[in-house]
This record gives structure tokens, C-alpha cells and sequence, in this order.
């Protein structure tokens, strides 16, 4: 007997009882269901919900195989002292397999623990209500690990999941209801309950945290390493060894899966093809941060801003290079086009977009002590997308009423 048999002969088994939503979606993940329709006409398509979350989990694939390498190879370099500028894109010195075995013992945990609770969640809300398991969760299973610092502690990071996917969804009705992103609700409530386990120079290099702790412990022997971001040096009017190319390809600390600008492109690219991103909204997000990017560079051309002021680096920094640096590229491909929390109309998605990269820029630079705004924007245009739709097919309506009334007068 198949396993594809005996899981749906235990289906039927339970099927009526509490556990049978648990049982189906166990069947129906790994198999296509037994039963077909009969009879009357059908529309057939592939683009059924758990596929357009299995398309989503493999365009972030390449960054969480990036983001092991990464790890790897940043602790290495806080280490040893030996980073190179400019490397290309295939260097031996980035893809080896010492950095692949430290970054893979730090990240799959994460997933691991990203997946297990989150997914034990959705079992268990999906057998009280009684109603199928959603597959909301697999995309942002995945998507969690990839926006967390590489050393934050499991048992924070399953007390976050928890908290994102009951607070941020289930509340909501589950799946479809939900007003904000899920994965970004996660990552809120780990930066405001655990603030510094998400920020600073001490959590973005694999074993960082400890060595400073065993250090302040009277430890001997041990030697402090560090990793800040390209955007901490700014906020801190410090330089950093990092070019364009270092930027584009990855080759700099950020969260797992944030930091590859080139990946997180061919990852667009990938979802614009397969109809399951929306281009306006990327887009329109790259727009906005350029133009923000902009205002502040005539700022500082016009002398309205000395560097005496612990804003003037962030807003010298040319406006372009906000694209490749912290997590705003990863935001607004696989973040701010989030479907259900996304504005609906075509005119909607662009200003959607256009003031989540805006407002972005904005808090990046006006928040020094935390010099990054993607996650705040998101959240924020989550909340004011039905309010963006609910104008923009006002406006239509009332453009329609006037034709009409035109027509007939």
C-alpha cells in the first residue's frame, strides 16, 4: 500500500472528527486529492494557493543558500581580518564550504523553529475552528528566518512566531483577513520586546554576542569581534570597507537573507514572470526611495545641513545606494507585495508602493538609533491600504457618475 493511500484511507478514517483537518492537510501537501468533480462545467487552473506559496518559497530559495554562505563568511572575516574589496560575485573566498558549514549550522535552526511553531499554530487553530489548514503559513515560514539577525536565540524567535501568526492573523480570521504582514508582525515584536538581540554591532556576526559576553564575563583568551551594517557605520558617521559591487552582491552583515541585492532582483524578475508579485508595487517602492534618496542629497548640496549633524551622513549618501544597502530591495520585492495586505486597484498599488519607499528612506535617516524603516513603512501602508482603495474606487465612481450624467444631458 502507497503512503499516498494510507494517508488518505486514514483521512477518511477521521474524516467528521476534530483531528481531520490535520490529516488532510498532511495528504493534500505531499498529493494531489483523490477526489474530482462530476458533472457541470469547471474552470481548471494551476494557480491554486499552495502553489503560489511553493513559486514564492522558491524565488527566496537563492537567498536563503546566500544567506548560509554569508554567515559563514562574515564571521570569518570578523575573525581573521581579511576581507577583500571587490570581489567577484563567484569568488572561491565567498563560496567555500567552511563558510556554508558555520552559516548552516546558525540558519536551519531557524527554520526549523520558524516552520515547527508556526505551522503547530495553524494545526492547532485549524482543529478548535474546525476548518482546513491554511497555506498562508509556508511563505511566511520561510520568510521569517531570512529577516532576523543570524544569532538571535530560538526560544525569542518561537515566542515571536506565536505572537505574529495568532496576533497578526489568527485574530483576524486566519488566512486572507489579516490586515498586516505576518512575517513583519514577527519581526516588530522581536525589535520592540527584544531590541537588542536586533540591532547594534554585536548581532549580526555569527557568535558575536557570545564572545562580547563571555568578555564582559572575565573571560581570557577570547577575542571580541564585530560586524556592523553598512547602514549602523552611516547612522554613525563612520566609513566602512564595503564598495558598490560588496553591496550589490552581499558581501556585507544584514539580516540572513537581506543583504544580496542581485538575488533578491533575479527573485522579482522571477515573481513579475510568474504573475505572483505585482510589478507596480515594486516599483513604485524603487520610485519613491529615490525620490526621498534625492531630496535629501539636494539637501546637503545646498549647504542646509553641516556634518556636524548625525543625520549628514545617511543623507550624503547617494540616493541610488539606498536601494543596495539594509533590507529595503528584500522588502519590497517579497515584503510590500504581500497580496492580502496589499492595496487591490492597479492606481492603489502605486501609491502603495511609492510611499512605502518614501517613507522608508525617511525613517532610515531620521532614526539613527535604528537605521532602517522598511519593516515600520510596510506595516504602516498595511494599515492605510483599504483606505488607498477605498478612494481610489470612490474616485472612479464619481468619474463614472459624471460621464453619465454627461450622456445624458
Amino acid at each position: 500500500m502507497s503512503l499516498k493511500t494510507k494517508l488518505h484511507n486514514l483521512k477518511e478514517k477521521y474524516k467528521g472528527t476534530k483531528m481531520a483537518p490535520a490529516f488532510n492537510a498532511i495528504h493534500t501537501f505531499l498529493y494531489l486529492p483523490n477526489e474530482v468533480t462530476h458533472g457541470g462545467t469547471h474552470i481548471k487552473a494551476a494557480d491554486d494557493l499552495k502553489r503560489t506559496m511553493n513559486i514564492v518559497i522558491m524565488a527566496l530559495i537563492p537567498c536563503l543558500f546566500f544567506g548560509m554562505f554569508n554567515a559563514g563568511f562574515q564571521h570569518n572575516v570578523a575573525v581573521n581580518g581579511n576581507f577583500t574589496s571587490g570581489m567577484s560575485f563567484f569568488s572561491g573566498e565567498f563560496w567555500n564550504l567552511a563558510n556554508l558549514s558555520i552559516g548552516a549550522w546558525k540558519i536551519l535552526p531557524l527554520v526549523v523553529v520558524s516552520y515547527g511553531v508556526g505551522l503547530a499554530v495553524e494545526f492547532v487553530f485549524a482543529v478548535i475552528k474546525g476548518h482546513e489548514v491554511e497555506e498562508g503559513y509556508l511563505v511566511t515560514g520561510m520568510l521569517v528566518p531570512l529577516i532576523v539577525p543570524v544569532d538571535i536565540p530560538l526560544w525569542m524567535l518561537a515566542v515571536a512566531v506565536i505572537f505574529g501568526v495568532v496576533i497578526g492573523k489568527e485574530v483576524f480570521g486566519g488566512t486572507g483577513m489579516n490586515i498586516l504582514n505576518p512575517a513583519l508582525t514577527i519581526r516588530a515584536f522581536l525589535f520592540f520586546a527584544y531590541p537588542t538581540w536586533m540591532s547594534g554591532d554585536k548581532v549580526w556576526v555569527a557568535e558575536a554576542r557570545d564572545r562580547a559576553d563571555q568578555i564582559a564575563n572575565g573571560a581570557t583568551g577570547v577575542d571580541a569581534i564585530s560586524g556592523e551594517t553598512v547602514l549602523g557605520s552611516l547612522a554613525q558617521n563612520q566609513d566602512f570597507a564595503y564598495n558598490v559591487s560588496d553591496m550589490f552582491f552581499g558581501f556585507i552583515p544584514g539580516s540572513v537573507g537581506e543583504t544580496s541585492t542581485l538575488l533578491i532582483l533575479l527573485g522579482a524578475l522571477f515573481l513579475i514572470f510568474t504573475k505572483i508579485g505585482s510589478w507596480r508595487i515594486m516599483l513604485s517602492s524603487v520610485i519613491g526611495a529615490l525620490v526621498m534618496g534625492l531630496i535629501f542629497n539636494a539637501v546637503v548640496d545646498q549647504g542646509w545641513i553641516t556634518e556636524s549633524s548625525k543625520f549628514y551622513a545617511l543623507m550624503k549618501t547617494e540616493f541610488w545606494h539606498h536601494l543596495l544597502i539594509g533590507g529595503f530591495a528584500f522588502g519590497a520585492v517579497y515584503m510590500a507585495t504581500d497580496p492580502v495586505t496589499a492595496s487591490q486597484t492597479n492606481k492603489g498599488k502605486w501609491i502603495y508602493g511609492f510611499l512605502i519607499g518614501f517613507i522608508s528612506i525617511m525613517i532610515r535617516v531620521f532614526n539613527p538609533a535604528y537605521p532602517e524603516g522598511v519593516m515600520l513603512a510596510i506595516l504602516l501602508m498595511n494599515v492605510f491600504a483599504p483606505t488607498i482603495d477605498h478612494y481610489v474606487v470612490q474616485g472612479n465612481v464619481k468619474r463614472r457618475l459624471k460621464r453619465l450624467k454627461a450622456k445624458k444631458a
